[in-house]
């Protein structure tokens, strides 16, 4: 089989809505190593497709999950704190949705709560739930700020992601120092340039360390 027939197979299957077998999924694995050139039938290439296809689950895991449902559990009990909370740092694995190859870098996050608060590692679960989709970093970062702000319905959302896509960095271009960054505010941090710097200094601070 060549590979625009495999593309059209695949093509086909997501318009069923079927999700295809692990079996299905682990000759398409093959299938890919034999049209790059290689003999999936080889020693070093025999458990290759099981491997790809465990490693895509770990990848995609996001698929299984739902990001308002990590959300829902919140705490009234804050004594009255209504000012920024924020994490910084978080570590983002994902995988661009043009060409599958990972998109690798940090992402920060904050929001000002009303009168309840999550967990804060509910926060990192959601950009990790999206994460683990095939993605554009424009999308991902938009999906974030609307969970948050549908469930949590805060006075602002704030995200900022930074990353380098493989897709970039390894091939076409070639250009390994370029790092895509992506902002998206919303509340009070949209309406309040004052919030927005805030935020903003709070992830130089820290980078600058």
């Amino acid at each position: 089989m060549d590979m625009n027939a495999v593309v059209d197979s695949l093509s086909s299957t997501k318009t069923d809505s079927a999700r295809p077998s692990r079996e299905e999924a682990e000759a398409a694995v093959r299938t890919l190593i034999a049209w790059a050139g290689d003999n999936p039938d080889r020693e070093g290439l025999i458990e290759t497709p099981n491997r790809v296809v465990r490693a895509y689950e770990e990848f995609f895991a996001g698929y299984e999950e739902d990001p308002d449902e990590v959300l829902g559990k919140t705490f009234e009990e804050v004594e009255g704190y209504d000012d920024m909370v924020m994490l910084r740092d978080i570590t983002l694995e994902s995988h661009c949705e043009h060409h599958m190859v990972a998109i690798l870098g940090k992402a920060h996050i904050a929001y000002v709560p009303t009168n309840r608060v999550v967990g804060i590692s509910k926060l990192a679960r959601v950009i990790e739930i999206y994460a683990k989709r095939l993605q554009t970093q424009e999308t991902m970062t938009a999906q974030i700020v609307d969970s948050i702000n549908r469930v949590l319905k805060p006075k602002g959302v704030a995200v900022l992601i930074e990353a380098k896509h493989q897709c970039m960095t390894t091939r076409g271009i070639r250009k390994p120092d370029v790092a895509t960054i992506t902002t998206q505010f919303t509340g009070v941090f949209r309406d309040d340039l004052r919030m927005e710097q805030r935020f903003l200094q709070m992830i130089r601070g820290y980078q600058e360390r």
